[in-house]
């Protein structure tokens, strides 16, 4: 994600090799889902990038997990600074 840290908007960004159901999902340090960016959506292949507002949310840091075809593909830590 940019920026990384980030008050209180960020972009994460990911490319998709073929067309596939996305899920993006934000999660707090306790494993807690705290927000879902994206849910199951179907997508092309490209370059994809999703604006994550944390305006709701406090200081610290965060995980984001991308799901592709219900796999999870990755997950990335972000910090949140107000």
């Amino acid at each position: 994600n940019y920026p990384n840290p980030f008050n209180p908007v960020t972009n994460i960004t990911f490319n998709l090799q073929k067309s596939a159901n996305v899920t993006l999902k934000v999660f707090n340090v306790s494993g807690e889902e705290v927000e879902t960016l994206v849910n199951n959506e179907s997508m092309q292949s490209g370059t994809r990038s999703i604006m994550f507002s944390a305006d709701k949310l406090s200081s610290g840091v965060y995980f984001y997990s991308l799901f592709v075809n219900g796999a999870k593909v990755d997950t990335r830590k972000m910090m949140l600074i107000k």
